[in-house]
């Protein structure tokens, strides 16, 4: 017992190290930081149970990276016999959810080419272009499936294609757009880029309002929610910082 009691700072001084990268990891709210540094192993442990453990939920597509890896050489081996728009298609998806883009553009192309009457997979080939920062070529994609459907994806996909004529200079292209689809949307996603369009077209007092608004949806979402969206609440606050600055 003496001997656990001897371990017992070691213990405390891991469990603040694996805490804190964590934190640098997920960058959740500030005052973990000092809870984590100055709690020491009761204020780590907290930290664990607060915020460590419930994002072993969004480890899930780290584990299935594994067997997606083996479906993908099954359906690379079904294309050499079957080179069909449905296997081109579901090795697209494959690698788009692995993180390969490239390659996953490459087989939507190739699913368009048997088959282009699916307006999902020009929206997947679009978002490979948007991983891969390649707005030339989401820009067409995405006018395709807005043109065909303007509410596809719950209006994302029209939040995407504003965004990308923003991001192109195509203000006068992204404004119309941005204004409806703020009236349906208000993902945090949606939320910052329109916050940042309005940045872009030197209107700060608007774009001002909308971080807030991005900010305040934090509140609204179920804790789960927050934890997928940090990103774009980060985002929002470094936007909302420089406003500030100005």
């Amino acid at each position: 017992m003496s001997e656990l009691r001897h371990l017992f700072p070691s213990w405390g001084f891991l469990l603040q190290i694996l805490a804190i990268l964590h934190f640098l990891r997920r960058r959740p709210e500030s005052y973990w930081f000092f809870i984590i540094f100055f709690g020491g192993f009761l204020g780590a442990s907290v930290y664990i149970f607060a915020e460590m453990l419930p994002d072993l939920g969004l480890l899930r597509d780290t584990v299935e990276g594994f067997g997606r890896r083996s479906r993908i050489q099954k359906v690379e081996s079904d294309i050499v016999d079957n080179p069909s728009a449905a296997n081109f298609e579901e090795l697209g998806e494959l690698y788009k959810d692995q993180g390969q883009y490239a390659k996953g553009r490459e087989a939507f192309t190739n699913a368009i080419s048997a088959r282009s009457d699916s307006i999902y997979t020009f929206y997947s080939r679009a978002q490979c272009s948007l991983a891969m920062n390649d707005l030339a070529a989401a820009i067409p994609d995405l006018e395709h499936v807005v043109t065909a459907n303007r509410k596809f994806d719950y209006y994302r996909a029209a939040g995407l294609l504003a965004d990308a004529y923003a991001r192109t200079g195509q203000l006068d292209r992204a404004e119309p757009l941005f204004t409806e689809v703020t009236q349906i949307s208000t993902t945090p996603e949606t939320l910052y880029n329109y916050a940042t369009f309005l940045k872009t077209a030197n209107r700060p007092g608007e774009a001002r309002e909308w971080a807030q608004k991005l900010l305040a949806k934090k509140r609204t979402l179920p804790r789960y929610m927050q934890r997928r969206e940090r990103p774009w609440f980060r985002k929002g606050k470094s936007l909302l910082k420089e406003l500030d600055a100005k």
